[in-house]
């Protein structure tokens, strides 16, 4: 993984310094609530509903073992135990006070972490692909270009104040595995016929008040021209974006007034100025980045060794978890292991200390000491050798992190809610709950198959409830919780946003309704064929006709 350089760490200790003293002048009055709100939110402190919230950057989603140790000790020292995970790969810590957030970023700053830029109208956090750099499907490792990004884009003054939030991911599977086409520029592998490499360009996608699914603007994007192109839409974006209105200025909402042509023109001559300038990526910037992610060859290990096979034959507990938690890894003997924070009765997302603890034993014993988190709120162990499974699995189920439920209904994604934000209309969590006990078959679970749950407790979106393929939006009807619900979202190379199914339900009825669109798709279903495709085969009506008539 990355590791910084000597200016790469003083600009992250310079950073916590000049807080620290941005802090002690807010705090004695000196600096205004209006002039400090600015500088707090590009260091990832929002104020919420019961206190202030931290959003501690992990780019594109990759940690080491003992920066997962350091979260655990932070979580212990400055906050009530746990973490939350967060569908942009972040962590946020939800109790802190605010007098301690300089301390906290110190803290961080040990361990080469920082929460720079995870909030304002700036570049986001760089993401990609949970299973990057080890995916048996993958084209080209995408990381050694997230952090070329994440460089270029931190502390940039041309795209600090930006009319609006702006969110990159990168991609290099073959399958995206990164919701490119949700981001206001997305980025997916390509390798063109003579072998060069080079990236397809999405733009205008995002989800929020205004859901939408970006568009191509770049067949093929030579990958030296990467940071020239990027600019260039930025640029584009920074000149004609709205400020007069917030709920305008995303990119989409340009592109979408431009038209995708008139945008591309705008683009490409921005582009002209720029195309082959000082922002162009040396071949030999790319080698030195690409040694950062290089690791050793992974140990000879047996495809088929015994002991991993016979534990299949004798636990049934196991052999489901491989199926469902284990994926291919492109060297031969090893796996992938993403470990569930969905266990039924948890918060998803959440990790208590004592777990992320645990985590980065287990990382240090069978992973290389790498730990990546998914934006389905999971994590993941990226080089497991699958004779080490069974151990593994023992480990990770002393830890209550393995449950076999991933990309199954109970391994919902959903963002804090009404329990801590103070923008949500309603709860997320305890829906979350009631629908996890409902569904908390395991047998059940595993003859539904791929169903994927997500749910936000207000527009903004934050448990992406649009790509699920049902989707849960609290709203506020009479200043009461409820809720909408949507199905038909997806995400990957057929990307599609949910349809709302008719009038919104209270809390308590949500379980019924997530009960009777799952028993119209028992009916309805081909062999083989999963919630989603069963969906857009049959369409809305049989869903809306059982949810709100009570008859198959």
């Amino acid at each position: 993984m990355y590791l910084y350089n000597e200016t790469d760490q003083r600009l992250v200790d310079d950073r916590v310094v000049q807080f620290r003293d941005q802090m002690t002048r807010f705090l004695d009055g000196r600096l205004s609530e209006d002039d400090f709100r600015p500088l707090r939110l590009q260091n990832g402190l929002y104020v919420q509903r019961h206190a202030p919230m931290l959003r501690v950057a992990i780019p594109y989603g990759t940690l080491a073992s003992h920066q997962l140790r350091k979260l655990a000790d932070i979580a212990r020292r400055f906050d009530r135990g746990y973490g939350h995970f967060t569908t942009r790969s972040n962590i946020q810590f939800n109790w802190v006070r605010l007098e301690d957030t300089p301390d906290i970023l110190a803290e961080l700053a040990t361990v080469q972490m920082h929460a720079i830029q995870t909030s304002g109208n700036c570049i986001r956090n760089i993401t990609t692909d949970q299973f990057a750099g080890v995916a048996a499907d993958e084209l080209f490792d995408p990381r050694p270009y997230c952090e070329i990004v994440r460089q270029w884009s931190t502390l940039a003054p041309e795209f600090l104040f930006l009319p609006r939030k702006f969110k990159i991911a990168i991609s290099g599977g073959a399958e995206d595995r990164a919701a490119v086409r949700f981001h206001d520029i997305g980025a997916s592998a390509r390798v063109a016929d003579d072998g060069r490499i080079g990236f397809e360009i999405f733009v205008g996608g995002g989800l929020g008040r205004t859901p939408m699914v970006g568009k191509t603007i770049k067949d093929f994007l030579p990958r030296e021209e990467l940071l020239n192109y990027f600019e260039a839409i930025l640029r584009v974006y920074n000149r004609y974006g709205r400020r007069d209105n917030k709920y305008k200025a995303r990119i989409k909402i340009l592109v979408k007034d431009l038209s995708l042509e008139g945008f591309a023109k705008e683009v490409e001559d921005e582009w002209a100025w720029s195309r082959g300038g000082p922002a162009s990526i040396a071949e030999q910037t790319f080698r030195d980045m690409e040694a950062f992610f290089a690791r050793a060859d992974h140990a000879p290990a047996d495809a088929d060794d015994p002991a991993y096979r016979q534990a299949l034959h004798d636990s049934r507990a196991f052999a489901r978890w491989v199926e469902r938690n284990v994926a291919p890894h492109r060297a031969n003997g090893y796996a992938i292991v993403t470990l569930s924070l969905k266990k039924t009765g948890a918060p998803p997302g959440d990790a208590i200390a004592e777990q992320m603890d645990g985590v980065a034993d287990l990382a240090e014993r069978f992973s290389a000491g790498e730990i990546r988190v998914s934006h389905e709120q999971n994590l993941v162990l990226p080089h497991v050798a699958r004779k080490d499974l069974p151990a593994l699995w023992e480990g990770a189920r002393a830890l209550g992190l393995a449950t076999p439920n991933i990309g199954l209904l109970t391994d919902l994604v959903c963002c804090p809610g009404g329990d801590f934000c103070s923008l949500a209309n309603a709860r997320s969590i305890p829906v979350a709950a009631a629908i996890q006990q409902r569904f908390d078959d395991l047998d059940y679970q595993f003859d539904l198959g791929p169903l994927e749950l997500n749910m936000s407790g207000c527009v903004n979106a934050c448990g992406h409830h649009h790509i699920g393929h049902i989707g849960i939006l609290g709203v506020d009807k009479n200043n009461e919780e409820w809720y909408q619900v949507t199905i038909g979202g997806r995400e990957g190379a057929r990307a599609a946003l949910g349809k709302v199914i008719g009038p919104s339900f209270a809390a308590g009825q949500i379980p019924d309704v997530i009960q009777r669109l799952v028993e119209v798709y028992l009916a309805a279903r081909h062999e083989g064929e999963i919630f989603i495709d069963a969906v857009e085969r049959i369409g809305l009506e049989p869903f809306k006709a059982r949810v709100y008539g009570g008859a198959a």
